[in-house]
């Protein structure tokens, strides 16, 4: 064997090792930061842990609890996000994005700093704030493959599908997904489907899943019910695709808005507890708004909303979802989405049902929530793989699923395009500016 195939195989077989302990690693961080969330939920709202991962829902624990605890919970999340995040601004090293690092010469995240935000993430969720909680095990994991791939004297090239992959993986952990973990890697970080891409992507992925398993269990996010193909929900989901589009469109250019807006100084901690304080006093009255959107999304997809109750709640969650970016608190929109896209989906799906009656208000909401997953965070291949591994619906979903991602896919698109078309010359100068400008800040943007 020549002394360059030696060398080729050693670095094959330190990327063998490096993706599976990247796998493994990611999978335990996940597993704990979920196990973590879920003791806050219960300790800040008092509902009972039969075990360490209850099986009562959060949105019942919040409904159970008193209207005064329900208060103090999200003022004390005000509290934690606003002197957290602000102390970290003041005093930790500058974040650096799982995309900034993938784009860096270097792809590297600073340890402590990391660590620190993506805690804040998870306590801050677990106390009710309306953001994801699934950027802190994506963090944790990229942090992790990055730091075994420097370890491991691996290429830079390599170091970054390490990097990827082990954002990939905490998805994987958190959700049990390993195959939506593995295409979120190939469709969104990196950008491409290339075999030597794709099976670091998988393997990571399935071992992080399966590590989870240990404290997390087997199980799916949502229990439905399986979806029965009609022509009225083909032909609404058809119709109603551009409508999603046009939402998340609307929808990402609020919340890009707001995070661009944050504060950084000590406006943060005052401007995040008036903020919670606020969700505070709304989430007496609609317990449905405390967390990351899972609760409603669970009585969307069970058929347990009404119209008036679904509008009223996507008004709110949307409104407190863009106040807390703009006070400074940090998370991620992809349950969040998830939760827009299915109430909105219950709205338009009722009233279709005025006119074609024969069609659970579930069904709508399944294939409503894919399509606004899909354009608001651009990934229709992976939002598709999400929502069938999130709730293990039959495949007759496929086809209203696909209907409705490529209409409202296709919209998001063109209205970027033609807001990009329309901007005037110094408008146009100013975005490409700002646009330098956030890809060298040190902060953490919509992944």
């Amino acid at each position: 064997m020549t002394s360059g195939s030696s060398n080729a195989l050693r670095g094959y077989v330190r990327l063998v090792v490096a993706s599976a302990l990247t796998g493994v690693g990611a999978g335990l961080g996940g597993m704990m930061l979920a196990l973590l969330l879920h003791e806050i939920q219960h300790l800040a709202y008092g509902y009972s842990v039969c075990r360490i991962v209850s099986k009562e829902s959060f949105l019942s624990g919040v409904a159970d609890a008193s209207p005064a605890r329900r208060f103090e919970a999200l003022v004390l999340c005000g509290l934690v996000a606003g002197f957290g995040w602000w102390a970290l601004y003041r005093w930790g090293r500058p974040l650096v994005s799982i995309k900034q690092a993938l784009t860096a010469g270097v792809p590297r995240m600073p340890v402590p700093s990391t660590i620190v935000h993506a805690l804040l993430q998870i306590v801050t969720v677990a106390l009710g704030s309306p953001l994801g909680r699934e950027v802190a095990p994506r963090e944790i994991g990229a942090l992790w493959g990055g730091w075994l791939a420097r370890r491991a004297g691996l290429s830079l090239a390599d170091q970054r599908v390490l990097v990827a992959c082990g954002a990939g993986a905490g998805l994987a952990a958190v959700y049990n997904v390993p195959l939506g973990g593995a295409l979120f890697v190939l469709e969104v970080l990196l950008g491409s489907f290339e075999w030597r891409l794709a099976v670091p992507a998988l393997v990571t992925s399935s071992l992080a899943a399966v590590t989870a398993w240990v404290g997390l269990g087997n199980e799916q996010q949502y229990s439905v019910a399986q979806l029965t193909l009609g022509a009225p929900l083909v032909v609404w989901s058809a119709m109603a695709g551009p409508v999603f589009g046009a939402a998340a469109w609307g929808f990402v250019q609020l919340t890009s808005a707001a995070r661009a807006h944050a504060p950084k100084d000590w406006r943060l901690p005052a401007l995040s507890v008036l903020n919670f304080a606020v969700i505070g006093v709304l989430v007496i009255y609609y317990p449905q708004l405390a967390g990351n959107g899972k609760g409603p999304a669970a009585l969307a997809f069970d058929s347990h909303l009404t119209i008036g109750l679904a509008a009223t709640l996507l008004v709110l969650k949307v409104a407190i979802e863009a106040s807390s970016l703009r006070a400074g608190a940090e998370g991620g929109l992809l349950t969040p989405g998830l939760a827009n896209g299915a109430l909105l989906a219950i709205v338009l799906g009722g009233l279709w049902n005025m006119l074609w009656p024969g069609t659970s208000a579930g069904s709508f909401a399944m294939v409503g929530a894919s399509a606004f997953l899909a354009a608001s965070m651009q990934m229709p291949l992976t939002a598709i793989v999400l929502m069938l591994e999130f709730t293990r619906v039959n495949q007759d979903a496929l086809v209203p699923m696909l209907l409705c991602i490529v209409g409202s896919v296709s919209t998001f698109r063109l209205m970027s395009k033609a807001l990009a078309g329309s901007a005037s010359p110094a408008s146009k100068s100013q975005g490409a500016s700002a646009k330098s400008a956030l890809e060298k800040a040190p902060v953490l943007h919509n992944e």
